[in-house]
C-alpha cells in the first residue's frame, strides 16, 4: 500500500513538473525544472528497485545535462523568443517520421518474446561475459557503465543539441 502511494506521488510530481516545463517561458526555470524532473525519475527508478539506472539518471540527467544547459544559458538570453511564424515543414517531418516509426513496429517481435533476436544471442553474451570483460559483479551496472557508455554520451549530446536549437 505504501509503495503504491509513493509511486502515485512520484508520478503526480513528474506530471506536474512536465506540465510546468511546457508552460514556462523562462529558460532558467525550464533548466531547473528539467533537473528536478530527472531527480524525480531517478527516485522512481529507486522505487522500482533499479538503483543502477537511478544512479545513471541522476548523474546524467540531473548532473551533466543541467550543467550543460546552465552553461548554454549563460551564453544566450534568459527568455524564450516567440517565433514569428508557424513552422509547418518541421511539423510535417515529425509526423512523417513518427508514422514511419510506428509502421516499423508492426514487424517487431512481441514484447518479451523468448525467441526475439536480442534474447537469443545478445542477452546471453552480456550475462555470461560481462564480469570477465568489465570486472563488475552486477550485470546492469556493467551494461550501463561500460557497454552503453557511448550511447549515454550520445543521449546527452542529443538532449543538449535539441535544447540549444
Amino acid at each position: 500500500m505504501i509503495i503504491t502511494l509513493i509511486d502515485i506521488a512520484l508520478l503526480t510530481f513528474m506530471g506536474a513538473t512536465a506540465i510546468a516545463i511546457l508552460r514556462l517561458r523562462s529558460l532558467f526555470g525550464v533548466v531547473m525544472l528539467s533537473g528536478i524532473y530527472s531527480l524525480l525519475a531517478a527516485s522512481m527508478f529507486v522505487a522500482l528497485d533499479a538503483v543502477d539506472v537511478a544512479f545513471t539518471e541522476a548523474a546524467v540527467g540531473a548532473g551533466i545535462s543541467t550543467v550543460l544547459m546552465m552553461a548554454t544559458l549563460a551564453l544566450t538570453g534568459e527568455r524564450e523568443r516567440t517565433p514569428a511564424h508557424t513552422a509547418w515543414l518541421p511539423l510535417a517531418v515529425v509526423v512523417l517520421t513518427g508514422a514511419a516509426l510506428i509502421y516499423a513496429t508492426f514487424d517487431m517481435p512481441a514484447f518479451g518474446a523468448a525467441d526475439a533476436p536480442a534474447n537469443l544471442h545478445v542477452a546471453p553474451r552480456y550475462l555470461n561475459e560481462s564480469f570477465a570483460e568489465v570486472g563488475l559483479p552486477n550485470v546492469v551496472t556493467s551494461v550501463l557503465a561500460s557497454y552503453r557508455g557511448y550511447d549515454t554520451l550520445g543521449e546527452v549530446t542529443v538532449i543538449f543539441t535539441a535544447a540549444v536549437a
